[in-house]
């Protein structure tokens, strides 16, 4: 555990250097600095400068729409923080009660997702540090909170000012990391035991895509169908996956296997060469000859189908043939989008999410806030914790009176946070930055001549490395903005002299706080764990439920009221996924876990990852066979399924359950093989698909309930 956390510590990610957005935010934060000077108004620059330096944190690299949203929000609340801030300062009372207010909401806000979380502790920090500094009248403080909104604004313009030229760069990225994923599991191909391939790769695609939906451009389209045949290309190498499994368990079958890895590593080819043309905008490779073999691919698996196979083998190899003739339909259509081909008016898509009204949207977040609003919620237990923590150091900072002690209950709004592992790194880190940036600006400022531009070149440049390599490193960004205020403060008159012992003494104080606060009512992963894998067995629920009504309603599939319910379950199986491994992650880091649970956690997500592609599997199904009456097993069967995915959940939430208590799915799998013609292609691909549900659901229970247990 040690080592581990000292990697996360010492972890520099190379990936997140992001030189292009430091630069911009750089000439974002010098501009209105160098105008301030100019106009002989440093104070006022610095006013506007920080508003800019505040929402240069909200500045990304995901679509225009969305990242000028965010920017823009961020303006608004750090312009309002300052003038709240400013305006209430002299009450000591009214700007704590203020304080606690804003703090509790900034730690109520994670639940809403990340980019409230960011935006709510931006502010947060904002109205703690003017605060400190109120003005002497209202028309001053609404002059600073304009000033720091004016500087919001310029830097939201200067990381939308290519948007006319490369409108669409964002989206062509994620487009281009997608295929460039699926290109790689066609060839390598994905184990059952693994999670399905590219599922990041998708969410971030679906992401940078969302603005789209309003869009009523070719190109916009074009880009949704995309994504759209993505998602079908990735369900159909899923289940010529799992064929090339099952033929190669049949004697005789090595030329159909033969045949199924020639066309993945032709689709693989042409799903590099998509990804390729996306990331260098250029019109690519139409690749006829590669599909004109995929194609051939086909065929052969056709002339197969031979008198006297087995009616199993016979099924097999036409449910092959059947996705290999979707997945080169789908690389064509990907093919030819990809390389700016007008659709004319001739390619119906789907679109993946209808955009909501605002309305709706807002509802949405107060609906999940209010459903946050109870103890058993980590982020309300964030929220009361970061509250209190905000009020202790605010009001030990007034106690002592120094000037600028706002930078106790400032390090305990940026290091507290709902983990341990990420409160902790992020508190040693603070104390090392804090301690080395003050350092480096001390030195700075005797060995360089203090003139305005001198000053103003070297903010920019530790904007710069804030922005560039901070990312990669939270040492580095503390170090960075450490001097880059020191400085920001030198450029109104304020010697570096005067920050340092405030500086370094409240950082400690706020650092200790924050730390102690987990030590006193802690937020240990180790109990989110249980719900996080809760709420994912919930969302496979609920995704089998889908594909199950489909099943005992046949015809269903195509209706657009059961493709868009389909459609969210499957994005739902998706995130509550990614949120399980993320809180697993965490859970390595923290102290006093076993690695046996952890070995066992690890074996319940193999196990669960078996169980949702074996239900990918049906849904392919649902698109290449015949419809038929479902058989009255397989009703019986799903729901069995149901209720072991429900009761598995209960039992994570602390419901008693026993093995016994479970329903008898390999029984149930039993009279359903046993029924039904089995010669009837949907028949056969349910047979052997719930047989790997079966498997999965069975392992998964008995580990399930071995890891409460143990705990």
């Amino acid at each position: 555990m040690a080592s581990s956390f000292w990697t996360t510590i010492t972890h520099f990610d190379r990936a997140r250097l992001a030189p292009v957005m430091a630069l911009r935010n750089a000439l974002g934060v010098a501009l209105p600095l160098a105008i301030g000077v100019a106009v002989g108004n440093p104070a006022g620059g610095a006013m506007a400068a920080t508003g800019a330096l505040d929402v240069a944190f909200s500045d990304g690299t995901d679509p225009y729409l969305h990242r000028g949203r965010r920017m823009l929000s961020a303006a608004f609340f750090v312009a309002l923080a300052v003038f709240a801030g400013r305006l209430c300062g002299r009450n000591h009372a009214l700007a704590l009660l203020l304080e606690a207010a804003c703090a509790f909401a900034a730690g109520l806000l994670v639940a809403a997702g990340p980019t409230p979380g960011d935006i709510g502790g931006i502010t947060l920090v904002t109205l703690i540090v003017f605060s400190a500094s109120p003005a002497s009248s209202f028309g001053k403080a609404l002059t600073s909170g304009l000033l720091a909104l004016g500087g919001g604004v310029l830097q939201t313009i200067f990381s939308l000012a290519l948007w006319p030229v490369h409108r669409y760069q964002p989206e062509r990225r994620a487009l281009a990391t997608l295929y460039a994923e699926l290109g790689r599991s066609a060839a390598a191909g994905v184990p059952a035991t693994e999670p399905p391939a590219a599922t990041e790769a998708i969410l971030a695609a679906r992401a940078a895509l969302g603005s789209l939906d309003s869009a009523r451009s070719v190109e916009a389209e074009r880009y949704l169908a995309l994504f759209s045949q993505a998602e079908r290309i990735r369900l159909a190498l899923v289940a010529l996956r799992r064929l090339h499994v099952r033929l190669a368990r049949e004697p005789g079958t090595a030329s159909d296997t033969g045949i199924l890895d020639q066309a993945r590593e032709l689709a693989s080819g042409v799903l590099h060469s998509i990804s390729g043309a996306l990331a260098a905008g250029v019109k690519g490779d139409p690749h006829d000859a590669c599909l004109r073999e995929l194609r051939a691919c086909g065929e052969r698996l056709r002339a197969s189908h031979g008198d006297g196979a087995a009616p199993q083998l016979t099924a097999m190899r036409a449910d092959a043939r059947w996705q290999l003739d979707a997945l080169t339909g789908q690389l064509a259509s990907a093919v030819e989008l990809a390389a700016h081909t007008s659709q004319s008016g001739t390619r119906e898509f789907e679109r993946r999410e209808a955009a909501r009204p605002w309305s709706l949207r807002l509802a949405g977040v107060f609906a999940v806030l209010r459903a946050n609003l109870t103890l058993d919620s980590a982020a309300f237990r964030h929220a009361l914790r970061l509250a209190a923590c905000v009020v202790i150091a605010e009001s030990i900072a007034r106690s002592i009176g120094w000037h600028r002690a706002y930078w106790g209950p400032m390090t305990v709004a940026i290091v507290l946070k709902p983990d341990f592992t990420t409160t902790f790194s992020r508190g040693v880190l603070r104390l090392a930055g804090t301690f080395t940036g003050l350092a480096l600006a001390t030195a700075l400022f005797h060995a360089i001549s203090s003139t305005a531009a001198t000053l103003a070149l070297f903010i920019a440049i530790f904007v710069f490395l804030m922005r560039w390599a901070g990312p990669a490193n939270y040492g580095v960004m503390v170090t960075a903005l450490t001097a880059l205020v020191v400085l920001l403060f030198a450029s109104t008159g304020v010697a570096p002299a005067e920050l340092m012992p405030a500086r370094a003494l409240f950082t400690v104080v706020g650092g200790t706080i924050a730390l102690a606060a987990y030590r006193v009512w802690p937020t240990w992963e180790r109990t989110q764990v249980p719900e996080a894998l809760a709420r994912l067995l919930d969302a496979y629920r609920a995704y089998f439920q889908t594909v199950r009504d489909a099943y005992l309603h046949p015809g269903i599939e195509r209706d657009a009221a059961f493709a868009a319910r389909l459609n969210r379950a499957r994005q739902s199986g998706r995130l509550a996924r990614t949120t399980l491994e993320a809180s697993v992650a965490r859970l390595r880091l923290e102290p006093g876990v076993a690695a046996s649970r952890l070995t066992t956690l690890q074996a319940i997500l193999a196990n669960s990852h078996r169980f949702i592609h074996a239900a990918m599997a049906l849904e392919a199904g649902l698109f290449r066979s015949q419809p038929v009456p479902a058989r009255p097993q397989f009703a019986t069967f799903a729901n069995n399924v149901d209720s072991t995915l429900y009761f598995l959940a209960a039992y994570l939430r602390g419901v008693a359950v026993e093995p016994g208590d479970l329903p008898d799915l390999r029984e149930d799998h039993r009279a359903l093989v046993q029924s039904g013609a089995s010669h009837v292609e949907r028949y056969e691909l349910v047979n052997v698909e719930t047989d790997r549900v079966t498997n999965s659901l069975n392992t998964l229970s008995l580990e399930l309930i071995q890891w409460v247990g143990s705990g």
